[in-house]
């Protein structure tokens, strides 16, 4: 299977991207229980206007990353592994799984309990962890492993957007939401009489997103309904589309999720940290990422391949799509943006025991999907020199 330029440009970035992650959360966690614990985490907390420093970045810079997901996604959909009901339906069916087996999983455990409503935070897959490590392996990782693993990715987010748009938003504010949605439409016959220029997008698409942060609904979701009206055209190097991906995808890899990170993760970590691990809801974060993340993408997969829905490609095998499964588990990013929106009106001690679960799940999936497809994987590259 030979890989667009588009694809290779998208894992490179993402490769690398989760590599800084790494780093920002190791320092994030440091700092916040050093010396400067309290002025750190009180930094994160100051107010800027009417929202903290925080919030601006879960609430507007994320906005950008969920522009450049919807820019990704629009892409893979008209040109990419997404364009074919034949090569989609294997990373659908296993996205699938990895959203209901999680979910399932946590609810189980959580049903009927004031946390009930962080089912979400475990259905989650973090594209640029999860490709970081897959590419720590080399060559020795399948062409199509590397299409299975971001599709499935790429899918979950979707899952992820729409679970924010419809179980996470606070009481509609219609007359906003209505004016966001008018602007939106206003874009959209832009983009119909052939207007190229990516100012009056941009512009409208602040637009959106301030009346959308008032209207109930999550702003982070006018992202991805702005890279929708911005103009596709044939996807060449010369439209607007490409223009904005292309531009986008090293701030967000190289800023914005490692500030996200940052300022997230700055957890103060007690010496009674582990007594918060006996609750249901951060045994089924645990559980729902690092076993129902696997379970589900290779049930749902081997079922959907079983009926005749799509087929296996023909250099991986169902071990690669169990590997590809517990990656599949490192939740991070999105798990913990689902936490700050599940668990907002319930306290930071649930929101700081979640976030510890989610790190600790995403550790563990990460650590587990790394050495198992090391042992499984034939080292090809190494198998040549020798004959």
């Amino acid at each position: 299977m030979k890989l667009t330029k588009t694809f290779n440009a998208f894992f490179e970035s993402e490769k690398s991207g989760g590599i800084l992650l790494l780093f920002a959360t190791i320092i994030s966690l440091l700092l916040a229980n050093s010396i400067i614990q309290t002025e750190y985490i009180a930094f994160w907390e100051t107010k800027l206007g009417s929202h903290t420093i925080t919030e601006w970045i879960n609430d507007g810079l994320m906005a950008i990353f969920f522009l450049l997901i919807g820019l990704e996604l629009e892409r893979e959909m008209y040109q990419g592994e997404l364009s074919s009901i034949k090569n989609a339906a294997l990373p659908i069916f296993g996205a699938l799984g990895g959203i209901m087996i999680p979910a399932g999983i946590f609810l189980l455990l959580n049903y009927g309990t004031i946390t009930q409503n962080g089912a979400g935070i475990p259905m989650a897959t973090d594209i640029a962890f999860a490709i970081g490590i897959l590419s720590l392996l080399g060559s020795r990782v399948p062409t199509s492993l590397k299409v299975f693993l971001t599709a499935l990715a790429v899918i979950d987010d979707i899952g992820a957007i729409l679970v924010i748009a419809i179980f996470y938003s606070d009481g509609i504010a219609f007359m906003n939401l209505f004016t966001s949605f008018a602007i939106m439409g206003g874009l959209f016959i832009l983009n119909r009489r052939k207007v190229h220029n990516l100012i009056p997008y941009l512009i409208g698409g602040v637009g959106m997103w301030y009346f959308m942060l008032n209207s109930g609904v999550h702003a982070t979701i006018t992202g991805v309904l702005l890279a929708f009206v911005i103009p596709f055209g044939n996807g060449s190097k010369k439209t607007s589309s490409y223009k904005l991906q292309h531009f986008l995808h090293k701030p967000v890899a190289f800023f914005i999720l490692p500030l996200f990170a940052i300022a997230n993760t700055g957890i103060a970590i007690g010496s009674d940290w582990h007594e918060g691990l006996n609750h249901p809801n951060t045994i089924g974060i645990i559980l729902g990422l690092v076993v129902g993340k696997p379970l589900g993408i290779w049930l749902f997969s081997f079922l959907a391949v079983t009926l005749g829905i799509c087929t296996l490609p023909k250099d991986l095998k169902w071990k690669n799509i169990v590997g590809a499964g517990m990656l599949g588990g490192i939740g991070f990013t999105m798990s913990i943006f689902i936490t700050l929106l599940a668990f907002k009106n319930d306290g930071a001690e649930v929101i700081n025991y979640s976030k510890i679960a989610i790190l600790i799940a995403s550790f563990i999936a990460g650590t587990m999907g790394y050495l198992f497809l090391k042992y499984t994987l034939k080292p090809e590259k190494k198998a040549k020199k020798h004959k």
